[in-house]
């Protein structure tokens, strides 16, 4: 067995809850299976195991080294079957493609009425689902049957079956052309970011416009719209047109009212809307709304509607933590966050198998800036170098190369001159190297190459130049993308007037407000 398997077999084992491992017991015991079989003894050791042991296994089993790869994956195979009886796994999609089993069962008996039914009625259910890739499926049995087979079932029964198929054809195409979309968009958006000049921006509206299809709105169904509106909004997060942003993540979260039965069969893309919404209303800066919306994700995280399994566990920890900095940022309330530190890390430790490097390193990125607004540069620094260090994963472009001009600042502010001249130079150069010298940077690297040789006399002079220069671009559609990784003006604004940046910040909120 290689290497991939093994860790597969013991990370599904050492994800398994107490009563998953009784199910597992159970189910074992009702296949007949003797206290001293190998699989089960197998399991047990493992369960004990902190880390993988095959020294460890061999002795303290029965099972040869000859046996063990084998073992191992029968092992697997018996633990995924008795997830899937287990009542707390069960869902929608499973149950209908146990009942094409059933079906296709009866079918290969000779009984082909009775399979007849249960297609029919499982195809009802599939498409009440909007499962339309099972109900498509179901449709090409039918027809297998009613063709091979004089049923007589109902009249007209090959012309309704063709229509059906027709139909289901056309939608699972639309879906197929949206979802591919869907996905280019978003990965484009976590290589570079969002769009850093008009060429680029260009290019992606282009991009979206040849391969978003040609629909008619009233015909489609509840998975063709929550495409759609994710192309959409992905898009407008690339463009920076985050007024949009809220409109679509808006509407995904309205297609769920519409079709409220699909909350507990989809519940992570109805949590990734909600998230979304928040995304849109950070960028914005409706604090208020942004509040009232991340109160109500939390209480939608306890409707019995949303299952209670890992992977939720995963996605709520992402989405409410992320989020609850995203408000500290927007209030300017930098004070007392080592507890929501401590939290953060010690989930991340608990779901970080689950979690995906480049959401750590936003976790990374987004805490530095906490302290850096807590005037905490030393820990600012230890997050941030945590991004920069990172060479076996593929961060997202803008990321890396914010990260590394708080860096700079945080080590102005920290004190520590005599790293600020070698690290001007290697941000400049991996800068240049990303293609990502954009005048808010440039500006940014001039100020702080030059301001050791400043006198603490005129300092404030300069920072009243460089605020007043990078003021311009506070709405240039592409240059404006700097302060939304890092409010510079603020840290200027707070250097000229001598207070705390969080109190800068916080007024601005409460003007926004008013």
């Amino acid at each position: 067995m290689t290497n991939e398997l093994t860790d597969n077999l013991f990370s599904l084992i050492k994800s398994l809850s107490p009563s998953e491992k009784r199910q597992f017991t159970l189910y074992v015991g009702r296949i007949g299976v003797n206290s001293d079989s190998k699989f089960l003894n197998l399991f047990k050791v493992m369960s004990r195991q902190k880390k993988y042991d095959e020294e460890y296994i061999l002795k303290n089993t029965a099972i040869s080294k000859q046996q063990l790869s084998n073992i191992k994956a029968h092992l697997y195979k018996q633990l995924l079957i008795s997830l899937k009886l287990n009542p707390v796994h069960q869902s929608v999609p499973i149950n209908i493609r146990e009942q094409m089993d059933f079906a296709y069962i009866l079918y290969r008996k000779g009984l082909y009425k009775q399979s007849l039914k249960i297609l029919e009625k499982v195809k009802a259910t599939a498409l009440h689902y909007e499962e339309k890739v099972l109900a498509y499926d179901i449709l090409e049995w039918e027809k297998i049957i009613e063709s091979q087979y004089i049923t007589r079932s109902t009249h007209n029964r090959a012309e309704t079956l063709v229509q059906e198929t027709k139909d289901l054809t056309e939608l699972n195409l639309i879906s197929g052309k949206l979802s591919n979309l869907s996905l280019q968009l978003y990965n484009i958006f976590l290589k570079m970011g969002h769009a850093r000049t008009q060429e680029e921006s260009d290019t992606i509206r282009d991009y979206f416009k040849q391969n978003l299809p040609e629909f008619d709105i009233a015909k489609l169904g509840f998975r063709e719209k929550l495409w759609l509106y994710k192309a959409h909004l992905w898009y407008s997060f690339i463009s920076q047109n985050f007024i949009s942003c809220y409109r679509y993540s808006s509407k995904w979260i309205d297609l769920f009212k519409e079709y409220p039965h699909l909350i507990s069969v989809h519940p992570v893309s109805y949590l990734k809307g909600n998230h979304y919404l928040l995304e849109s209303l950070f960028y914005l800066n409706h604090t208020a709304l942004f509040e009232k919306t991340l109160k109500h994700l939390e209480e939608t995280l306890k409707d019995p509607k949303i299952p209670d399994d890992d992977n939720i566990g995963t996605l709520s920890f992402l989405y409410v933590y992320s989020n609850k900095l995203n408000l500290r940022f927007m209030k300017g309330d930098f004070d007392n966050g080592d507890t929501l530190v401590e939290k953060i890390e010690k989930k991340i430790k608990k779901y970080g198998s689950r979690i995906d490097g480049h959401h750590i390193m936003i976790f990374y990125y987004k805490i530095a800036s906490l302290y850096f607004g807590n005037g905490n540069y030393t820990k600012c620094i230890d997050f941030l170098k945590r991004i920069i260090d990172n060479k076996s994963l593929e961060v997202r472009e803008d990321l890396m190369c914010f990260s590394r001009i708080l860096n700079l600042v945080a080590h102005y502010e920290a004190g520590k001159d005599y790293h600020l001249e070698s690290l001007v130079k290697s941000t400049y150069k991996f800068l240049i190297k990303m293609n990502d010298m954009h005048k808010v940077q440039k500006e940014m690297i001039r100020f702080l190459r030059n301001l050791p040789e400043v006198s603490p006399l005129y300092i404030k002079d300069e920072f009243r130049k460089l605020h007043s220069t990078l003021k311009v671009y506070e709405d240039h559609p592409y240059e404006r993308r700097a302060f939304l990784y890092l409010d510079i003006l603020s840290w200027l604004e707070s250097r000229i007037e001598d207070r705390p940046v969080a109190e800068i910040i916080a007024e601005k909120v409460k003007l926004v407000s008013r």
